[in-house]
C-alpha cells in the first residue's frame, strides 16, 4: 500500500460511528490542495419528493472541507473547526453518486477558505459550497 492509499484508509477509518458512516461517505482522492469524497444518492438521503436532500449535500461538503484543512496542518498541535458555511444548490439528483471536491482558496495560518463543488456522476455541478475553517492550537 502506497502513502496515498494509507492516508485515504486512515481518513476513511476515522468515519466509523459518525455521520460520514451513516451517509456512506468515502474519501477517494487527495493532493496538496484538494480532497475528494463520494456519497451514494438513494432513499436514505432523499427529501420527501425523492431527490437528494440539500442538508445531506451540505453534510458531504462539510465532511470533505474540514478534513482538507486537517491534512494541511500538524494535527498534534492544531485542531480544525468550521466557523462559516454557505451552499448554493443548482441541480437535483435522484440516483447514482455525488462527488465533492474541496479546494483551497486561502490557506493561512489561522483560517482556511475552501470551495467545495459537488457533482453528479455525469460531472454536472449540483452544489457550490464555501467553508471557512479556523485553525486553533491544542491545549
Amino acid at each position: 500500500m502506497n502513502e496515498k492509499e494509507k492516508t485515504l484508509a486512515a481518513l476513511n477509518s476515522l468515519c466509523k460511528n459518525t455521520l460520514n458512516e451513516t451517509l456512506h461517505i468515502t474519501y477517494t482522492d487527495f493532493g496538496e490542495d484538494y480532497l475528494v469524497a463520494k456519497m451514494p444518492v438513494n432513499s436514505s438521503v432523499f427529501q420527501p419528493d425523492g431527490i437528494l436532500n440539500g442538508g445531506a449535500t451540505m453534510a458531504l461538503a462539510e465532511s470533505v472541507g474540514s478534513p482538507a484543512s486537517m491534512l494541511a496542518v500538524d494535527n498534534d498541535k492544531f485542531m480544525v473547526r468550521g466557523i462559516s458555511f454557505s451552499a448554493n444548490h443548482l441541480r437535483s439528483v435522484k440516483s447514482g453518486n455525488v462527488t465533492a471536491t474541496a479546494k483551497f482558496i486561502h490557506k493561512g495560518r489561522t483560517t482556511h477558505l475552501i470551495e467545495i463543488n459537488v457533482e453528479d456522476d455525469q460531472g454536472k455541478l449540483i452544489s457550490n459550497c464555501r467553508l471557512t475553517n479556523i485553525i486553533l492550537p491544542k491545549k
